[in-house]
């Protein structure tokens, strides 16, 4: 028997193990296809982006660790490298750039300068793979974000810089949308605050309101574009203060009728952004989320398959907000093999939601409605060990691509014949 043929006989056993649960796994393997992850692009090549030659991380509050053999050097390389990761996937993905991998041509365009024509190669790109794009704003690593402070600067100049730059950004994202006939969005982040006691916490978020109100003035039609404010707890260089805190964002995004970013290493290690999605949902129509792996505080590791990333999936497909929630990825690990940290983040996103799926729901609710806790917590349990990876190796088959470890061969290929010759 060859492995298509024992991949498709285990289906059929999980297929009657979760039948007697109630659970259609047909219905299941199809309704993936709903769950589109925008890959990260930065994850390539270390946050360094293509603005110039050399370029490297500058502050801002962001660091890679590691220094792995094979890092994207060019856009070329770039997407080679993102055509392999995708090529090991189920289902259709997006990609999510930053405003520092525009195709300038060798000249430094400086960011409060960037238009659509920088961005054009990749719009054809996407649209010859039939994927959607997403954007961001790249509020660090520029001598203007040297010492702290972007769209919450008091230096005037400084803070019209980059209210210019976020204007220029938002007006590429709606075209790509326009162009690619699927709504981009785009998120804000920036890594304002201080190191230490702060005094005028007021002060500096007074004007990140008015960077933002400025910022976001033009409307672009909903159909284009989508905004999308992402806050954090701290960052590198803002231990004491971070001026874009999840209260003023979320205040900010309900009043402004934004999307809401969660990203789950931007919290404190005991908040779970699972429990957050129903309870933002109530006030925002839509919710962006950035899934990483935040190990103690926000390390940015690559996804697993673990229990805060189960809840969010979960509470995504429970409630049925898969078309309310857009899922994006972000993290960066330099010290491994960078196209394996795609694959193996991506379907460990993919696995929660295809579990997430698998629930049988309609009887836990019932348990839960009647009072019988003990047999909620005992079915949830029994669960785990039903035959779930049976179900995903057929979606993998389904869509052609390495069912179980087989990505593994694949990549340590292409390390040999591509990343090690760079």
């Amino acid at each position: 028997m060859d492995k298509r043929e024992l991949i498709e006989k285990a289906y059929e056993l999980a297929r009657e193990q979760y039948k007697a649960f109630g659970v259609d796994t047909d219905a299941v393997v199809d309704k993936m296809n709903d769950v589109q992850i925008s890959l990260h692009c930065w994850q390539t090549d270390d946050v360094g982006g293509f603005e110039r030659p050399d370029a490297e991380l500058g502050g801002g509050g962001i660091q890679v660790t590691g220094n792995f053999p094979g890092k994207a050097q060019n856009i070329d390389q770039m997407r080679q490298d993102l055509d392999k990761v995708m090529s090991l996937l189920p289902g259709k993905q997006r990609l999510n750039l930053h405003a520092i991998y525009g195709e300038f041509g060798g000249q430094l365009v400086d960011r409060d300068q960037i238009e659509v024509k920088h961005f054009q190669g990749w719009i054809d790109w996407a649209k010859q793979r039939g994927m959607g794009l997403d954007f961001n704003a790249t509020c660090f690593s520029h001598p203007k974000a040297d010492d702290g402070y972007t769209l919450s600067s008091k230096n005037e100049d400084v803070r019209r810089f980059w209210v210019e730059h976020v204007k220029r950004c938002r007006a590429i994202t709606a075209e790509m949308g326009k162009q690619l006939g699927s709504p981009s969005v785009h998120n804000t982040w920036i890594p304002d605050g201080s190191k230490d006691e702060l005094v005028d916490r007021n002060g500096h978020r007074a004007l990140l309101k008015k960077s933002l109100d400025e910022a976001f003035a033009h409307d672009y039609p909903r159909e284009f574009m989508l905004d999308a404010v992402e806050s954090k707890l701290f960052g590198i260089g803002a231990e004491f203060m971070t001026v874009g805190s999840h209260d003023f964002y979320l205040g900010y995004a309900i009043k402004n009728n934004k999307l809401i970013c969660l990203d789950n290493g931007h919290f404190h290690p005991t908040e779970q952004v699972g429990d957050k999605v129903s309870a933002c949902l109530q006030f925002v129509d839509d919710v962006l989320l950035h899934i990483t792996r935040g190990v103690r505080w926000d390390s940015d590791h690559v996804v697993v398959l673990n229990d805060e990333i189960q809840l969010i999936a979960s509470e995504i497909i429970r409630n049925d907000f898969l078309n309310r929630v857009k899922i994006g990825l972000d993290f960066f690990d330099a010290s491994i093999n960078r196209v394996g940290a795609y694959v193996v983040g991506t379907r460990a996103t993919q696995q929660a939601f295809m579990r997430a799926m698998l629930e049988p729901y309609a009887i836990l609710k019932d348990f839960e409605e009647n009072g019988k806790y003990f047999e909620r917590l005992a079915l949830l349990e029994v669960m785990k060990s039903r035959n779930f990876g049976a179900v995903w190796d057929y979606y993998c088959l389904k869509n052609s691509v390495p069912a179980s470890d087989d990505f593994i061969a694949e990549i340590q290929k292409y390390e040999k014949d591509v990343l090690l010759n760079r």
